[in-house]
């Protein structure tokens, strides 16, 4: 257990954390070399284009030094915002992480939110300098702002490049040398940490898995604490780029378990796994189920694919456990799926996956996000749908999801995001200077306004040096109303929105002109309104076209034309009553575009 060593690498958006992971596995020639490819842990054509880590991996490195053999353990971690819990139970599992920054960048929001929630775990934290070969790099000034922000003393910090393999060695030397080894009680009873898991088509779901306490072998039985579940292990081991079976896991190593289990629901992220016949007295701590916090509908383009739409979300469910849908309907959109998503970047990646790889036409609706409405009578009620909102007069108050936002950016732009915070009802909580370029702002705001348009507009006014990173803080009330939009007297369900009373009559006003542009000229003439209850806000219409009954009449006598134009505007009248008015799909696709 002395030559183990458990680290993750921490760090922002494209600062070369899968390039170093590559290095450090080619170095220890963990994976063969014709098996080598760039960025080797994003096994997605996804996260290779966008350069991104969506799930994380693990793999394990053999480590020679002076004749000693020592395993060393990558648990590397995805880097968004929208991640932070995988993130915080793949931190859990570590003794060690890698801080690792961009000598051309500097310190980004993301990486101070990582190394907090590294702090709060006890994590040893290394500080490297990255893509030291790069032509902007300034090395010395990013040095000075990490001894500013962990408080290191400068020879600590190791310079590196990924791309040329520079600085590998004093990173290996470090590792084992400064992160602890782990430590347990090999006697006691069975404690592993889940802090991964992925779905494969013909084993069943896989689970990753960090042993805390005792030891793990095959055909063990074994019960997931929370769950309460039990089964049998059917295979253990050990994480190469494949899985590498094992007839034992020790205590302070890290491996996968397979049980046979096909549901993804069944194992949960930051679940304890211990023995049924001699079970663990408490489980490991920080286990939460993850909860979402943008909801969306998806609809198929045509509304035969309904089935094939419902099978591909399932399929999706499997490898992605964060994403939950359940059926709904609309009366403008037909058959579909209300989804609830960890955030946006988290939508967009699900909306991708549908597109490519399960070849679906959607169409996706205004994301919202959760509110709870307190009735007068005591009962409390979850909001993902502005359709299940309560009458009005049965409501005594609602509350709103709040974020923490974190912004980091240069000074001259303090202004201009001041000023974007504000329209989005934020309030400004503190502003503190990292270095002479280089200031934080904290705000807090409602989740909802950041939901639509927040981020590129923060990165247009920053000319793209702002960094940005949010957590949730809890719900608190806020003077919410739903705004309905009826076209001819009828309410369309999908435009309805959840809103704030201060921007309902700007919103309705956008969303009435922009539907009169879209919808097609009738018979009849239509009335498109933005209401809230029964008060109408906003108001455009829609002029008939107008079929000449009068051109068959030359010269005359007045009377006979008066009589058509009756006849006309009766039939106009009666087809005002019954007339439905079909609304194109590109008017979804605009209004959910419309704050652009």
């Amino acid at each position: 257990m002395k030559n183990i060593r458990n680290f993750c690498i921490i760090a922002h958006i494209d600062h070369g954390k899968s390039t170093l992971a590559d290095r450090l596995i080619e170095t220890t020639k963990a994976i063969s070399e014709r098996k080598m490819t760039d960025t080797v842990l994003d096994s997605m054509d996804l996260e290779r284009e966008r350069g991104i880590t969506i799930k994380s991996h693990a793999i394990q490195m053999d480590f020679y030094r002076n004749g000693e053999k020592y395993t060393l353990n990558l648990i590397d971690t995805p880097g968004h915002v929208d991640f932070s819990y995988e993130v915080s139970r793949s931190l859990a599992a570590c003794e060690g992480a890698l801080l690792l920054v961009d000598a051309s960048q500097g310190i980004q929001a993301q990486t101070i939110s990582n190394l907090y929630l590294a702090v709060e775990q006890g994590l040893t934290i290394i500080p490297v300098v990255n893509k030291i070969d790069m032509e902007g790099a300034n090395p010395e000034l990013v040095e000075e702002q990490m001894m500013n922000l962990i408080g290191c003393k400068r020879e600590e910090i190791i310079r590196a490049s990924g791309r040329t393999g520079a600085g590998v060695d004093k990173i290996f030397d470090a590792i084992i040398d400064r992160i602890p080894a782990p430590k347990g009680d090999p006697d006691a009873p069975l404690r592993a940490l889940i802090f991964d898991s992925k779905y494969n088509s013909f084993r069943g779901v896989i689970a990753y898995f960090r042993v805390v306490d005792g030891s793990i072998k095959k055909n063990d039985k074994v019960k997931f604490v929370n769950t309460g579940a039990s089964y049998i292990a059917d295979e253990v081991g050990i994480l190469r780029l494949d899985l590498e079976p094992r007839d034992e896991i020790k205590t302070g190593d890290v491996g996968y378990i397979i049980t046979g289990i096909k549901n993804a629901k069944e194992i949960k992220v930051g679940d304890t796994i211990t023995h049924v016949e001699r079970p663990c007295t408490e489980a490991i701590q920080g286990f939460e189920d993850v909860k979402p916090m943008v909801f969306a509908g998806i609809y198929p383009m045509d509304n035969d694919d309904y089935a094939d739409l419902r099978d591909s979300l399932e399929k999706l469910q499997l490898n992605d456990a964060s994403l939950v849908f359940e059926p709904e309907t609309s009366v403008a959109l037909g058959f579909g799926f209300r989804c609830g998503f960890l955030g946006l970047l988290h939508l967009e990646i699900v909306q991708e996956r549908l597109e490519r790889e399960y070849d679906m036409s959607i169409l996706t609706t205004v994301p919202q996000v959760s509110y709870h409405a307190y009735l007068t009578n005591g009962d409390k009620v979850i909001i993902n749908n502005p359709a299940d909102m309560p009458p009005v007069q049965r409501i005594e108050r609602i509350e709103e999801p709040y974020i923490k936002a974190q912004i980091i950016t240069k000074p001259e732009y303090i202004g201009s995001i001041m000023k974007l915070c504000m329209e989005k009802r934020g309030i400004m909580i503190n502003q503190n200077y990292l270095t002479e370029d280089r200031v934080e702002m904290i705000f807090e705001m409602p989740l909802a306004e950041i939901v639509f348009d927040f981020y590129d507009r923060l990165k247009s006014i920053s000319r793209g040096y702002a960094s940005f990173d949010y957590h949730p803080i809890g719900y608190r009330p806020g003077d919410l109303v739903k705004l309905d939009i009826l076209l001819n007297g009828e309410q369309v369900d999908a435009f309805s929105a959840m809103i704030h009373r201060s921007k309902a009559e700007d919103f309705g006003r956008k969303m009435c002109e922009k539907l009169k542009e879209l919808i097609p000229r009738q018979q009849f003439m239509i009335p498109i309104q933005a209401a809230i209850g029964s008060k109408i806000i906003a108001r455009e219409n829609i002029s008939a076209l107008r079929k000449d009954v009068t051109a068959k009449c030359y010269g005359g006598d007045i009377s006979r034309k008066r009589k058509l134009l009756e006849k006309q505007k009766k039939g106009k009248k009666r087809m005002r009553q019954f007339g439905k008015v079909e609304v194109p799909q590109e008017a979804f696709i605009a209004v959910l575009k419309l704050n652009d």
